[in-house]
């Protein structure tokens, strides 16, 4: 307690000067600067900076577990940091299994015979409409079936390193991965010998670079390899004395990959020799690896050019930089992203992961307070390591996978995984990473019209509950998890959201409104009349992943609502008069799926006919909370209270995504505490030693949404104004934020003490009204822009509104 009693100290003697102080808070500054020798040097072991380095006091074990994980959004790699053998298991996201090849062209995972598909489905539609419910084993029957060729993500190969002089005792072992630079490092001391490796991926060089160093000249003897699985060909060559290239095909579906290694050294010696390198006496080695395959996100065939000439051509671009350029354009290109957000809730310390978790929560909260920012900030690392241009979107375990048949293959699930994943991207200003869902989802929507056509008889596009890189847009036969068809609907909202929050006309016009039109020309062509009533219902309609089959489920209905309103919004944007006439008069006949039930619950199904003691992980009838923004405490307080019934019924437990979502509807029910104990039992009971989330197995889906949640909690904007620490829990009674997003096009920081906002930092990108709700305002308020005051209304208590222009900063701040 002394640690957090100095922080609020800290915090409340410099809030006059939180401008200032916000601009430096967590500042890195230009790239570090490195000597040739010198590579990254770790954090302190005396003093770790407790928001933003993951620390093991000894190997990995467990790849699942306990590796720490780097990436580049195209190339993924685990370190365990293993003494006399260090394992870099690695990954390239375009590796898989299934889709076009041996068995001929793919079907996007639709029946071989559409033909009577649409029949059958107005079949179900009947009986359900006759006998109110269905079993999911009977529909499935009727309209589920197996998908061939679906595949896998795999692993590409393990660079295997191996130190056979390594025989000594070990002393003050150390193995850490430091957010700020994206550079994980091992260190530690035999025979009197300090021993160092640094491992980072790089963006801009798309390359796994490893460092090793010795603190005496010609101490370093490595040999390595790459360790293939089994379900591939493949062979190599050397190239002079620095270079491995492999290559071959997996044996599936003749998918191309390659890899290639560099190893270069000072001093001593090297021998390249049957797909395998070695180097004697040096005093550093630097080890280069990069790999490719021939796939392409382009229907049908996913297919461009050859991996080997990818990895030759990238081979030959890395003889133009040392390690150190290296290091500074990796820094150059990671540092930005990662540095635009900070959150910081004390000056306490993390330490040891294992230890940290095991204690967590404690009584000191100061280090409690220290691993849910780190928490925090590692979500924000996974997504911009899993997620950028050029690859493909974060899947089920984001770029890391250690299998050939990966747990759900580590695909695409789209009744709320994916979704999940980007959730954090606008919030936590990551826009960085958005570019492979939207590439992603443009090219589904091609097999995602012809399934619309051929198994429905309507326009637009539809998908179901997965999907996979070959742009699978079918069904399958898991009767609990096969019928999703309000999928693309949802995966839409990402598309509105783009434009919600930056707002970017051009994006608005050339890819948003398509998108948005098409999707919603599908569930015009397949909403169905009430047998009770003139209202629109979507049947079959079904909730994941329990419960029969009915007509106008909530989720349902709420999505395709959703849906309807957003595309609206954008169609009046537009112009397109026609189309928005549709779409108002569906609205005026839809049914939203807002029911209250006897028990005050938010009913699941439109019947009601809720269990009480059901602890279902899915709670998919909240969906209009959040994401959708159709229910809040201020606007329909009645729903509110409404959706708390139904989440206290539910319970707290779940699964690592369910707690995930729990915390972003807590957030969203402004009931800051709620959200606290959901992310405490996230962090205890979901979480794994190196902090990936479980499912159970690993799936990582649970830290995306729980980084998206913390930031539900501090800033809230989809209600047309910024809502600054809507749900702030007592236990964060100080701390300060930077960075973060909001719709609009702005940008938010906020310091707070004894929990009230003393200032808070708006940059505005845009011209216009702004409108912001605290708790904390009060006639005190005061804002400025250049030092200047700036009038203000205050339509309502806690609410103040005042005129923007583009690029300014506003700070609004408690008068003293």
């Amino acid at each position: 307690m002394k640690k957090a009693k100095a922080f609020k100290e800290k915090v409340n003697n410099g809030h006059l000067l939180i401008a200032v102080a916000i601009a430096f808070f967590f500042a890195s500054g230009s790239p570090l600067s490195y000597g040739q020798n010198s590579p990254v040097s770790p954090p302190d072991k005396t003093a770790i900076n407790q928001h933003a380095v993951l620390v093991f006091n000894s190997p990995g074990e467990d790849w699942e577990s306990e590796s720490l994980p780097l990436g580049n959004g195209l190339l993924g790699a685990t370190i365990a940091g293993g003494v006399t053998e260090d394992v870099i298991q690695f990954n390239e996201k375009t590796l898989w299994t299934g889709g076009p090849g041996k068995n001929g062209p793919y079907q996007s995972g639709l029946p071989y015979d559409t033909s009577g598909f649409a029949e059958q489905v107005e079949a179900v539609v009947k009986e359900i409409a006759e006998k109110g419910s269905l079993s999911p084993e009977y529909v499935a029957g009727k309209l589920g079936h197996q998908q061939p060729d679906y595949g896998s993500y795999q692993s590409f190969a393990d660079l295997v390193l191996s130190f056979p002089d390594m025989t000594g005792e070990i002393h003050d072992y150390h193995r850490s991965l430091d957010l700020r630079t994206a550079v994980a490092t091992v260190s530690y001391s035999a025979d009197k010998i300090d021993y160092k490796r640094d491992y980072f991926v790089t963006y801009p060089d798309n390359s796994i670079v490893i460092r090793l160093t010795a603190s005496e000249k010609g101490a370093l003897n490595v040999s390595g390899k790459l360790r293939f699985p089994v379900n591939r060909t493949w062979s190599a060559e050397g190239s002079g004395q620095d270079t491995l290239l492999y290559s071959g095909a997996l044996t599936d579906n003749g998918l191309e990959f390659a890899a290639g290694m560099r190893i270069l050294h000072e001093g001593g010696t090297t021998d390249v020799k049957d797909a395998e390198f070695s180097v004697r006496n040096a005093d550093s080695v630097t080890i280069l690896l990069t790999a490719a395959t021939n796939y392409a996100l382009r229907h049908p065939d996913y297919r461009l050019g050859h991996a080997k000439d990818k990895v030759t051509s990238q081979l030959s671009h890395l003889r133009n930089f040392s390690f150190d350029e290296l290091l500074t354009r990796h820094l150059n290109d990671y540092q930005p992203l990662f540095n635009r957000v900070k959150l910081d809730l004390s000056d306490g310390e993390t330490g040891e992961l294992k230890a940290a978790l095991k204690a967590y929560p404690s009584d000191d909260e100061a280090q409690n307070r220290a691993l849910e920012s780190l928490y925090f900030h590692y979500g924000r690392y996974l997504l911009i390591a899993s997620s950028r241009a050029g690859s493909l979107p974060a899947n089920l375990q984001g770029i890391w996978n250690k299998d050939i048949q990966a747990p759900w293959s580590a695909d695409y699930h789209l009744n709320i995984n994916l979704q999940m994943n980007y959730w954090l991207a606008h919030t936590t200003n990551l826009p960085e990473t958005l570019p492979p869902l939207f590439d992603f989802v443009e090219n589904l929507t091609i097999p995602g019209r012809e399934a619309a056509g051929s198994l429905f008889g309507a326009a637009g596009w539809v998908v179901f509950l997965n999907t996979n890189p070959w742009g699978s847009t079918g069904l399958i036969d898991w009767p609990t998890a096969f019928w999703q068809p309000e999928a693309a609907a949802w995966i839409a909202r990402h598309f509105y959201e783009e434009v919600a929050f930056n707002a970017d006309t051009s994006f608005l016009k050339e890819r948003a409104w398509p998108l948005l039109k098409l999707t919603s020309q599908f569930w015009l062509d397949n909403m169905v009349e009430s047998a009770d009533s003139e209202t629109l219902l979507i049947s079959p309609s079904y909730s994941p992943e329990h419960g029969d089959f009915t007509a106008g489920a909530a989720m349902s209905q709420q999505i395709v609502t959703d849906l309807f309103a957003n595309t609206l919004t954008l169609a009046e944007q537009v112009g397109d008069e026609e189309f928005a006439a549709a779409l108002k008069s569906a609205l005026e006949r839809l049914e939203h799926g807002l029911r209250i039930g006897a028990r005050g619950q938010l009913q699941e199904w439109r019947q009601d006919i809720d269990d009480n003691e059901n602890r279902h992980r899915h709670i998919s009838h909240l969906f209009a909370l959040h994401p959708g923004n159709h229910i809040s405490p201020v606007d329909t307080p009645a729903l509110s209270k409404a959706a708390a019934v139904s989440l206290n019924a539910r319970g707290d437990a779940g699964t690592g995504w369910s707690r995930a979502w729990k915390i972003n509807f807590w957030a969203r029910l402004a009931d800051g505490n709620r959200a606290l104990k959901l992310l405490q039992t996230q962090l205890r009971d979901s979480t794994l030693s190196n902090l990936w989330s479980s499912h159970p197995p690993f799936q990582i889906d649970g830290n995306f949404g729980a980084t998206a949640g913390i930031a539900e909690m501090l800033l809230q904007s989809h209600r047309g104004e910024l809502h600054l620490l809507p749900a702030l829990p007592d236990a964060w009674e100080q701390g300060r934020v930077t960075g973060l997003k909001a719709r609009g096009n702005r940008e938010v920081s906020m310091e707070w003490s004894d929990g009230r906002l003393n200032t808070a930092i708006i940059k505005t990108f845009t011209d216009g009204e702004i409108r912001i709700r605290c708790d904390s305002f009060d006639d005190k308020i005061i804002v400025t822009a250049n030092g200047k005051y700036v009038a203000f209304t205050s339509p309502q208590q806690g609410v103040i509104s005042f005129t923007t222009s583009a690029q300014q900063e506003y700070a609004v701040s408690a008068a003293e």
